[in-house]
């Protein structure tokens, strides 16, 4: 494990995919959120972010996607625009797979021979090329998060945002998910800011894990992940690491006297 310093080291010219500088987050006469957070993602990195429930994780994310603005600071995604994956599908019922996919692209103003060809390569990319004249209710979870995957990758972006996408579903087929964005991150040469409860989850997708404290949420540390890829959720690396990362969390929760 390769314990980062919590301040952004920010050499040389090279712009970042996400940049946060000073920022803070608070709703109206409410507490605060987040609180002076630096953070740069860099180009093709793959940044998971831990806190106890109540940190910030989601209002982060949020922010880099362009829903909200920060109280104090600025976000700058300067590697593009940033796509933002819900941990529940939001599909739309009366839609198939392929016309949920195509509806991104229609929003993008793509015409509608380039919308299906696209659509269905990308299906084909999420390994489901054969469902996309299915509908809502006949996809399995694991099959609407393929689809909502797929649908934000239609909107050609190059930050893709994820807030706890895999929560819902069983073991097996999360650890299926796991695989597959590992595989569609470095065919696409993503960068994926990531929301997640699950350290082990973290640990077995990122390059990087950034441990937010808890009320409000700040950078309290990060780790550099050097276990090269593939991984397996059960190795000894990634379990070695993930209770080291544990520790730390449950220190943090103690510390501001949070709730997990």
């Amino acid at each position: 494990m390769t314990l980062l310093d919590t301040r952004n080291d920010r050499p040389g010219t090279a712009l970042p995919a996400v940049r946060l500088t000073g920022v803070s987050k608070r709703f109206g006469s409410g507490p605060t959120v987040l609180d002076d957070i630096d953070l740069d993602v860099q180009q093709g990195e793959f940044v998971c972010l831990l806190g106890a429930s109540g940190c910030g994780k989601s209002t982060l994310l949020n922010l880099v996607a362009g829903l909200d603005a920060p109280t104090v600071g600025s976000v700058e995604v300067p590697g593009g625009r940033a796509a933002l994956m819900f941990q529940e599908a939001a599909l739309l019922p009366w839609l198939t797979a392929a016309q949920n996919v195509e509806l991104a692209l229609r929003l993008r103003g793509v015409g509608k021979r380039a919308r299906r060809e696209r659509a269905g390569e990308l299906l084909e990319l999420v390994r489901l090329r054969d469902a996309g004249a299915k509908r809502v209710h006949e996809l399995s979870g694991g099959m609407r998060q393929r689809v909502a995957m797929a649908r934000a990758l239609a909107q050609d972006a190059g930050v893709l945002l994820m807030d706890e996408p895999f929560a819902a579903l069983d073991a097996i087929t999360r650890d299926v998910l796991h695989e597959e964005l590992v595989r569609i991150r470095a065919s696409q040469s993503l960068t994926v800011l990531f929301v997640t409860h699950n350290v082990r989850e973290a640990v077995r997708l990122g390059d990087r894990v950034v441990l937010l404290s808890s009320r409000p949420g700040r950078v309290a540390k990060q780790y550099a992940v050097d276990i090269a890829q593939p991984r397996r959720i059960e190795s000894p690396e990634v379990a070695a690491l993930s209770v080291a990362i544990t520790d730390d969390l449950r220190a943090e929760i103690r510390r501001h006297g949070g709730q997990s």
